[in-house]
Parts: structure tokens; sequence; C-alpha cells
């Protein structure tokens, strides 16, 4: 975005507000809106393979989408019980706030090789711990941005990340983006934080959570669809899988920055005027 672009979505933020964002907190909106309304997972795994991903995923056996979901679903509920239960919520120290992303990027690609090599029928293992690997490097990334991990909302924040990216049947053509499928499911996620701070995971089947868990799913199963399209390619075998999964640990990572990055700034500003000002700069990286 040119320096006349940052001004036109600065004049678009309402003038005289307390909240009013300057020119360093505009910079790292428009890297998030980037982020955020520009996912590429899809079309770098069709780089890689150099296939179209619909292709690809029309390349699968028809069992495919039965062990997608499962596989969805059990990495989700996987998630969530790290999320409520083993996370690390400790503060980084003042000056060490940058996230481990490299460490996390090649686990992922260590469970990518075993997914590579073993195919569709190794995904129900290996998604899961692909997805707690991720779950983990989101949390990271919160917590560099200011985050505060001991917050069981902000935890489910986390696990919300992983439905970015990926469309859902219910989605409504007309209303797409981030703020679409965020209000989407807030107040799933609302719900299912104020369960969990009364009950915590004593109740883990109650339907607040299994519905939490079961919309997060079936997003994410859009990206785990294209991941496991590319990883059942003959070709491209443990080596192949590993840099597939190091790209879907790369998009989820670049979700996890954007969110966090909102997040932080309607902390400091105010919803509405970061929203106000997303939208004038989405509209100008759209032209």
């Amino acid at each position: 975005m040119s320096k006349a672009q940052a001004a036109l979505a600065g004049e678009l933020i309402p003038l005289g507000s307390a909240g009013t964002l300057g020119p360093q907190d505009l910079e790292q909106l428009r890297q998030a809106v980037q982020r955020l309304e520009h996912p590429s997972f899809g079309a770098r795994v069709a780089n890689l393979v150099g296939t179209p991903v619909e292709k690809l995923i029309g390349f699968l056996p028809k069992r495919a989408n039965a062990v997608i979901a499962f596989a969805a679903r059990k990495a989700i509920g996987a998630a969530l019980r790290v999320s409520l239960t083993t996370m690390d919520t400790r503060s980084k120290p003042e000056g060490a706030r940058k996230s481990s992303d490299w460490w996390h990027l090649g686990a992922t690609a260590a469970t990518g090789a075993v997914g590579g090599a073993f195919g569709l029928g190794a995904l129900a293992v290996e998604l899961p711990l692909t997805t707690t690997i991720m779950l983990r490097s989101i949390a990271d990334i919160a917590r560099s941005e200011g985050a505060d991990l001991s917050d069981p909302a902000v935890r489910l924040e986390c696990v919300r990340v992983l439905a970015m990216g990926g469309s859902s049947p219910a989605d409504d053509a007309a209303e797409v983006g981030y703020y679409a499928a965020r209000e989407a499911m807030s107040r799933m996620v609302s719900d299912a934080a104020t369960h969990v701070a009364r009950h915590g995971l004593q109740k883990e089947g109650a339907p607040v959570l299994v519905s939490l868990v079961k919309a997060i799913a079936q997003r994410y199963s859009i990206q785990v669809s294209e991941k496991a399209a590319a990883q059942w390619m003959p070709v491209l075998g443990a080596v192949g899988g590993a840099t597939v999964n190091s790209i879907f640990m790369d998009h989820f990572q670049s979700m996890a920055r954007g969110h966090f990055i909102v997040r932080r700034l309607e902390a400091l500003h105010g919803p509405e005027t970061v929203r106000t000002a997303y939208q004038a700069i989405a509209a100008l990286l759209a032209d």
C-alpha cells in the first residue's frame, strides 16, 4: 500500500476519536488484511504439484471425505483439550516477544513426512499431531502479539484460527472475508468460553463445546482436504509430504499473525475504529 493509500485509509477512520490509528498501526493492519483476506494455501500447494487443487481433490478415493472429516474432528477435539489443559500460559519476558515460527515449521515438516510416506491411511494419526504443534505455534504468535493466554477465551481464539482461510457451505457468498467468518463463530466461541470458565473440561461433551468443535472442524477440513490431496500424490512421497505440511503450518501461522494483530489493535483503539480502517484498507488492496 502506498503512502497515499495509507493516508486515505487514515481519513476513513473517524477523526478526532481517541482511537485513531497512526501510520505504524495502519501498516500493521495492512499486513493483517493482506494475510487474512488473501490466504494462499491452495495456490501454493497447486504450484508445488503443478496441478490445480480442485483437480487434486478429485483424485482422492471415495472414502477420503469420511476419513478427512473424522481426522479433522479428532484433531480439533485434541486441539481444544490442549488449549484448555496443557498450553503454556506464561507471558514472555519484555523484549522477548518474537514467536518461534521456524521451530514449529520444522516439527510439522517431520509429521508431514509420515503423512507423505503412508498416505491417507496415516491422516487420522498424523493430523492430530500436526494440529497440536500448529496450535502451540498459534499460541506462541498470540503471546508475541500481547495476548493473555491465561484467559480461556484467548486460548479458544487460538483454536478458532484453525477455522480461518476456509469457507463453509453455509457461508453467504455476499458475506465473505475475515470479519464475516469471525462473526459467524463469535457466539459459539463466547458461549464455549463461558462454559469453560464455569465448568472447565469436566463436561467435555457439553453441547456448546461439541458445537464449537464441529463448526471449526468443518472449516478446517477444507484445508485438510487440500493437504491430503497433495500428499496422496505418489510422486511426492515423504519429502513432498514434509513440504506440504510446512506450507500448511505457514498458512495458519499467517492467519494467526493477522488475527492477533487485529485483536491487539482493537484492544488499543476500539473494535469499530479498527474495523473501519480494516475495511478501508481491504477495499484499497482490492483495487
